[in-house]
């Protein structure tokens, strides 16, 4: 890597060809300077193809098309505005198969765009936000191009990184984005009462993004002996910490440490994780991977859904053509919950903002995790406990925690296909 230069002297058609794939940090970890000079500079290499994760910035819209072409996991955050316009064409995998999918082509990357802190003494780079599949981007990229940021916290990180990983360096001062903790109210918290006594003590916690989730979390401060093994963790896991609720001391594998593949939170967060050893952020092949899991204890993970149908088939990615959410990491933590022995949830609002009863006889939306992988389902009414059950157990089960006013219609629905209801 030659000396570092500024964001006005970067000319991206140095590096990027027309057609190029181009991979980058997803959330928090988007380079926001570089990410704006290659909006910018669009046209200087048209038909350039951008993999998107999530997304939380303001920096592409469906405008930028013209010249950019744009696939991801799906319409997460502000990537909604994208695949709302079908500008954005979703790619349906797993979070733990993106990296396997970068290294063996189906997902292109010529240029990888990093987000990283500044050195430590050692001439050490951070990941610092985000290091999750950007390893085997690396591995894969003809050019790798780095925004060192002074914001960007020096995290402790299953890989370090060195000038030579570096084709160029610029240097920004942007902060980095925020994702404040989801806001949550009474609806929340009666999911996570009756939650409550299906987490024990000693659990190793997975949680995904939402206000369901975010509640749970919050019900857990009276625990002790917990730990983090999650593809993501926000700041609301410093909060478990600070009450002692969280020790990691009963993980089976990596004590007393918290393992994440990104932080999604706020300058709190950053400022906690920054060389802080109790900390880890590691690639998908080890967060989510079943050889990993399988060494986990008391593992319990906590997801959420757009709708579950009367079998248990859960949707977390589209309802019709609009793309809302995606795989993501659910399948691997539901499945290495189940197989350890822990508990899997998916928790969500009975009912949607227009009173469409979440709980449905027919998804309207994709299958993200199969009936037979599905364990606890939980909303306002109550806890559905699926695994081992039958089907016309399941229907009865979910319809009594579905929304009252729309437990009659689902179970006429039901009776089409099982009359003994």
């Amino acid at each position: 890597m030659k000396t570092p230069i500024s964001l006005d002297a970067l000319d991206l058609a140095q590096y990027i060809r027309p057609g190029d794939g181009i991979v980058f940090g997803q959330g928090m970890g988007e380079p926001l300077g570089l990410t704006a000079k290659l909006v910018e500079q669009r046209a200087s290499y048209s038909g350039a193809q951008l993999f998107l994760g999530t997304g939380f910035s303001r920096t592409f819209s469906p405008e930028h098309a013209d010249h950019l072409r744009f696939k991801g996991i799906g319409g997460i955050g502000t990537l909604r505005k994208l695949a709302s316009a079908g500008a954005l064409d979703p790619v349906p995998c797993h979070i733990s198969a993106v990296a396997s999918l970068l290294a063996g082509g189906q997902i292109p990357c010529d240029v990888l765009l990093l987000s990283v802190s500044p050195p430590n003494a050692r001439g050490e780079y951070s990941f610092g936000l985000v290091n999750d599949y950007v390893q085997a981007a690396l591995a894969r990229a003809r050019v790798v191009i780095a925004e060192i940021n002074p914001a960007v916290p020096w995290s402790h990180c299953d890989r370090l990184l060195r000038a030579e990983d570096f084709t160029v360096a610029v240097h920004s001062d942007i902060a980095p984005l925020e994702l404040p903790t989801a806001a949550f109210g009474e609806l929340e918290q009666r999911i996570a009462q009756h939650l409550a006594p299906h987490i024990p003590e000693r659990a190793t916690l997975q949680v995904g993004i939402g206000a369901v989730p975010e509640a749970i979390l919050a019900s857990l401060a009276d625990r002790r002996g917990m730990g983090i093994h999650s593809g993501m963790i926000g700041d609301s896991v410093i909060d478990l910490i600070e009450s002692g609720a969280v020790d990691n001391a009963h993980k089976g594998i990596d004590p007393g440490v918290t393992i994440t593949g990104v932080l999604f939170g706020t300058q709190r967060l950053y400022r906690y994780a920054h060389e802080n050893r109790a900390i880890r952020l590691c690639q998908t092949g080890y967060t989510h991977h079943m050889a990993t899991l399988l060494n986990v204890r008391n593992l319990v993970s906590i997801n959420s859904a757009l709708e579950v149908d009367l079998t248990g088939q859960v949707n977390a990615e589209a309802i019709g053509a609009q793309h809302i959410g995606a795989v993501g990491g659910q399948v691997d933590f539901v499945r290495a919950s189940v197989q350890t022995g822990g508990v899997s949830i998916i928790a969500l609002a009975a009912t949607g903002r227009h009173g469409e009863s979440k709980i449905t006889a027919q998804l309207a939306g994709p299958v993200t995790t199969a009936r037979s992988d599905v364990d606890l389902i939980a909303t306002e009414y109550g806890v559905a406990r699926l695994r081992g059950r039958s089907l016309r157990e399941r229907v009865k089960a979910l319809t009594a925690i579905a929304a009252p006013e729309h437990r009659d219609a689902l179970l006429q629905a039901a009776r089409a296909t099982w009359s003994d209801l």
